[in-house]
């Protein structure tokens, strides 16, 4: 089990979140948006949220910024969310749109925020799971477009609500994270999602 728990870390690692919530959205929308529209969806959302955050974490690297993908030290976590705040914001503004993309829209402003509370945080030397974060806000998004659209999820949602369990295990196997800061990383996730799921549920 302890050679097993730290794939959940690189399986649900933050950068793939997000293409997992918009995968999740575009199925339960698969009659209303064309295949053509939901594959440039997805590209926009691969780019910005995976492709030039990696490209960024390998010159960040090269010049000594960072030490791993995990970004461990509190030191090092600063650069990349400032990053990943301004990713967001071209994502929200330029493709992910409230008129267009609703649902997803405020998913990923939600994300914004909690990005933006965890940065503040490591002012004060507070460092928050950023994988509890984002699966966490992942699970609500996906309890909200279940109750949203009235569809039963019930294997999807079970099966997120144990990831959570499992990436949580899977941070304190490798040593990432205290029980302190993985419960931090929870909230962070969490309440963003909760406080604009009115929005748009």
């Amino acid at each position: 089990m302890k050679k097993i728990l730290p794939i959940f870390s690189y399986i649900f690692h933050p950068i793939f979140i997000p293409v997992f919530a918009s995968l999740v959205y575009l199925f339960f929308n698969d009659t209303y948006f064309s295949t053509r529209e939901i594959l440039i969806v997805l590209l926009q959302v691969i780019i910005l949220t995976v492709v030039i955050p990696i490209l960024f974490f390998f010159l960040l690297r090269s010049t000594g910024k960072i030490e791993s993908i995990m970004i461990a030290e509190v030191s090092q976590r600063k650069i990349p969310l400032v990053i990943q705040c301004f990713l967001i914001i071209l994502l929200i503004r330029k493709s992910i749109t409230v008129d267009r993309y609703p649902e997803l829209h405020f998913f990923f402003l939600a994300g914004l925020l909690s990005t933006l509370a965890a940065l503040i945080l490591l002012y004060a030397r507070i460092k928050a799971s950023l994988h509890m974060m984002t699966i966490s806000a992942l699970t609500v998004f996906v309890i909200g477009l279940s109750l949203h659209f009235q569809i039963r999820n019930i294997y999807l949602i079970t099966f997120l609500i144990l990831m959570n369990g499992f990436v949580a295990s899977s941070r304190l196997e490798m040593k990432a994270h205290t029980y302190k800061e993985l419960v931090v990383g929870l909230l962070l996730g969490l309440i963003p999602q909760l406080l604009l799921l009115y929005l748009w549920l």
